[in-house]
């Protein structure tokens, strides 16, 4: 059998991560990366609780990226999650040449999957260390904005995080970029929450923002900087590009005009068109057989199922919607899956009846689906509740891949005017 520090040694490297990467994947504290080489070279092993969580790394990145220079076009991946935006323009030919994630259990799952552990808290970077790229992705956090969520917006700190976009794309200036967001952003504060993000990006922004936002000296001396990109919004359902889920997002894509001059882009640029295919829950449900293999896991208890019941009829004598949604493989669609999901699984609830049990939450792989994931996505790099709460965070990759794909033809197009313009221009000199 392989000693402790070759196998350390083997899947550190195979997962392509520097000592100081793996020692931020294992939540080592100070001097992380001495004490990886201390276990790489035999001077000392790993505690047994380290040693469990060493040997439970995957190291095996079905979507792992090379240097690649023939790449199309790269891109970066801010607030990252488990790189849901990632993979819709990685399968469009992008390479990707950094990525931000601060939690550090969404970490494991995109180092598992991707083979690079995300860079940490995007407010502790100086852009000018990011790379250069051609697209900016971010799916910048909702919680501010969501029904679920206080919706403070920009007096939430996790509403501020928008500004750091925006830091990020005055020193880098990409060609372009895609944001994501939740429905309710549109109607925050009466729709000024997204006016004010909008006239930022398109550099019609005149007032101040408010001192008691609370941002960083670099993050607001940005904001004196000004952008100038033409940009469209729109919100974009899971369930008309097939996926069984009513899952509605706000998309807000941007194209630089200072590098494109003064283009047609509302001609150029066309969101994808849903196709309005007729779903089927059933289609990315797993088997009874394969549900069983888990034993009573899925399967609510049934003082789970009295208190949903209960409170669904309490919620009903008051007037309200609220409480559990049950759906068979018939049902077309289903609510959309949350990042509260695994406190109860109570806006998904998987009918059981004909097997005479109680109602079942989603697994994992069911919630991958679900979201447009590839079968060969890893979903158990952490823990059940964890993965729940990652794909209730995340996107639908369907429609992020449908997206990519209208940006990527508009910017091959843009390229090609360009051109022209270029060549019509030096022909106009010569004349």
């Amino acid at each position: 059998m392989q000693d402790k520090a070759s196998y350390i040694k083997n899947k550190r490297e195979n997962m392509g991560l520097t000592y100081t990467e793996f020692a931020l994947l294992l939540d080592l504290k100070e001097n992380g990366e001495r004490t990886v080489r201390g276990w790489e070279s035999g001077e000392h092993k790993p505690s047994n609780a380290k040693w469990k969580e060493i040997v439970e790394l995957i190291d095996t990145a079905p979507f792992k990226q090379r240097d690649n220079e023939n790449a199309k076009f790269t891109f970066i991946d801010l607030f990252a999650g488990i790189g849901g935006i990632r993979l819709g323009f990685q399968q469009n030919g992008g390479q990707c040449v950094f990525s931000s994630e601060w939690d550090k259990f969404a970490q494991k799952t995109y180092a598992a999957n991707f083979g690079e552990l995300p860079a940490g808290d995007i407010t502790k970077i100086d852009a000018k260390n990011i790379p250069d790229h051609d697209i900016l992705l971010a799916g910048f956090p909702c919680q501010a904005f969501s029904q679920a969520g206080l919706r403070q917006g920009f007096n939430d700190t996790r509403g501020t995080m928008f500004f750091e976009i925006q830091r990020i794309l005055v020193e880098k200036k990409p060609k372009a970029f895609l944001l994501e967001n939740v429905k309710q952003l549109q109607g925050h504060d009466k729709g000024r929450t997204l006016k004010t993000i909008l006239d930022i990006l398109r550099g019609d922004f005149e007032q101040e923002i408010s001192n008691e936002i609370p941002l960083n000296e670099e993050t607001r001396a940005a904001l004196s900087e000004k952008l100038n990109y033409w940009v469209d919004v729109k919100v974009l359902r899971a369930a008309d590009f097939g996926i069984p889920q009513n899952r509605e997002r706000i998309y807000i894509i941007g194209f630089d005009k200072n590098y494109y001059g003064n283009q047609k882009f509302e001609k150029l640029f066309q969101w994808p068109q849903a196709p309005k295919i007729s779903t089927k829950l059933g289609n990315i449900l797993e088997s009874y057989e394969e549900i069983k293999k888990a034993g009573d896991y899925y399967t609510i208890s049934d003082k789970l199922w009295d208190g949903h019941k209960r409170r669904k009829v309490e919620h009903k004598t008051k007037g309200n919607g609220f409480g559990y949604s049950l759906y068979d493989e018939n049902a077309p669609y289903t609510n959309t899956l949350s990042a509260r999901y695994y406190k109860d699984g109570s806006e998904i609830l998987i009918d059981q009846s004909k097997y005479n049990l109680n109602p079942r939450k989603l697994t994992p792989r069911e919630c991958a689906r679900l979201q447009g994931f590839p079968e060969e996505y890893i979903v158990d790099a952490v823990s059940r509740g964890q993965i729940y709460k990652q794909f209730g965070n995340s996107v639908c990759v369907t429609v992020i891949n449908e997206i990519a794909n209208r940006m990527l033809k508009t910017i091959d197009e843009l390229e090609v005017k360009g051109q022209s313009n270029t060549l019509i221009e030096k022909l106009l000199k010569n004349i």
